[in-house]
């Protein structure tokens, strides 16, 4: 039998409905962007491949940066994207943060995200970066960005014809005193720049290891997937010390002494001698392991010194810039830089802010990457200041393996009549890991 609402009823079954329709119109007011917080819309959606020791530190740096928000982590190794999961989710008290093994996977399905910091072992850098650029993915790379000539030219290419953001891990681009020094040989504070000097690390050597250590059990391929680890490399049997970081100074996976801190020196270099858009033209050999002492020329006939001491600084990644009138130097824990004269330092503030001014780049190389890739202008260390750099790097490297001085037309980026020095632009790549 039917029976007849009360209006009582009525009006209560009426509450229940309103409320039901009514209650996704209850936003939080961080979705609105309210009280500070960034709304949806206006987040950056970050991802990271190959997040270890270093790559943990830039990914703290980042996640400090209120618009950002990390979401996936994939990384062949297990123990590696686990803690990385874990340092996201207590960031954010959830545990959302996905994780995948195969970048393959990674990069096809996630296309909700805008961003990548990759931050693997150096074989995979260039690489790495290609297949995220070609996925729709702005890059923030680690250092050494590229490990030959050839992948250089691909990384500028591939950011050019997909039209991503791209910046290399050079932060000292990025730093006050490091700017002071470049801002101060750049504007003739010095005189005119004769020489600048760039630190190469002080361990390892310019001619590196080609055997490889003795073959180890693989572990499980769900704890490391080996073959992926490698990627483009020649194929090697396991070790447990590559993966724990002892794979430097083997040529497989490393850019030696030259390219362990040259990858940053020699962009710090080359800024304070307006000379980003071009490299060295000639290389003189040292007869020592190191290349410690190797002269560089530009175009303009300013030479680039590479230094594996602290004579010329005290501290990691030092450079200097001399001329005519003085001379400023600078590596990472000072508090300012030295300089020939204390009135040099007299405007330091003046200069680094009239940088900020002129550019537009704040002192925080993260910010820097995600303010362009928010506005879409060139980042401070994009694709041609990696690659031309990095160029600088190859061509100390080879000039050391080659023992001979060596000449280089940078426009067509090739050893002048030197086709031994042309062949080794490039390495071979192992499938299907090639560009």
């Amino acid at each position: 039998m039917r029976r007849e609402l009360t209006r009582r009823e009525f009006l209560r079954c009426a509450s229940l409905g309103g409320s039901a329709v009514a209650a996704p119109l209850l936003i939080p007011a961080s979705v609105l962007g309210r009280n500070g917080a960034v709304p949806p819309s206006e987040r950056i959606l970050l991802g990271g491949l190959g997040i270890g020791g270093r790559g943990t530190s830039v990914l703290n740096w980042m996640l400090r940066e209120t618009d950002v928000q990390f979401v996936a982590i994939c990384d062949a190794k297990k123990s590696s994207r686990n803690a990385v999961k874990k340092l996201v989710d207590t960031r954010y008290g959830n545990t959302d943060c996905a994780t995948y093994s195969d970048m393959r996977g990674f990069l096809a399905t996630r296309t909700d995200i805008d961003a990548l910091l990759i931050a693997t072992g150096d074989r995979w850098h260039a690489l790495a970066s290609i297949l995220a650029m070609r996925s729709g993915k702005d890059v923030y790379s680690e250092k050494p960005s590229a490990m030959t000539i050839a992948e250089g030219q691909a990384v500028v290419e591939t950011a050019r014809r997909y039209g991503r953001v791209y910046q290399t891990g050079t932060q000292r681009l990025s730093e006050a005193n490091f700017v002071f020094a470049i801002e101060s040989a750049r504007s003739e504070r010095l005189g005119k720049v004769h020489t600048t000097q760039a630190h190469i690390a002080p361990w390892d050597a310019a001619e590196m290891r080609h055997d490889w250590l003795p073959a180890e059990p693989e572990p499980p391929k769900e704890e490391l997937d080996w073959d992926l680890w490698l990627g483009p490399c020649p194929w090697r049997p396991y070790n447990s010390a590559y993966v724990a970081g002892r794979w430097r100074g083997h040529y497989d996976f490393h850019t030696s002494c030259v390219g362990e801190w040259g990858a940053h020196t020699f962009a710090q270099s080359m800024a304070g001698i307006d000379a980003l858009n071009t490299s060295p033209v000639e290389y003189e050999y040292v007869n020592n392991p190191t290349g410690d002492g190797m002269v560089t020329v530009f175009p303009k006939g300013v030479k680039m010194v590479l230094s594996r001491g602290n004579q010329w600084w005290k501290g990691s990644c030092g450079m200097r810039f001399e001329g005519p009138e003085g001379w400023v130097s600078v590596a990472d824990g000072y508090k300012q830089p030295e300089v020939s004269s204390p009135a040099l330092l007299q405007d330091f503030k003046k200069i680094v802010g009239n940088y900020v001014a002129r550019t537009g780049r704040p002192m925080n190389h993260v910010r820097d990457f995600f303010n362009c890739v928010k506005s879409r202008r060139l980042t401070v260390a994009n694709p041609e200041v990696m690659h031309r750099s990095m160029t600088a790097v190859h061509g100390a490297n080879i000039c050391m393996w080659l023992k001979r001085n060596m000449k280089f037309d940078p426009v067509k980026e090739e050893f002048i009549n030197d086709p031994e020095a042309n062949r080794l632009r490039s390495r071979a790549m192992r499938e299907p890991w090639i560009i």
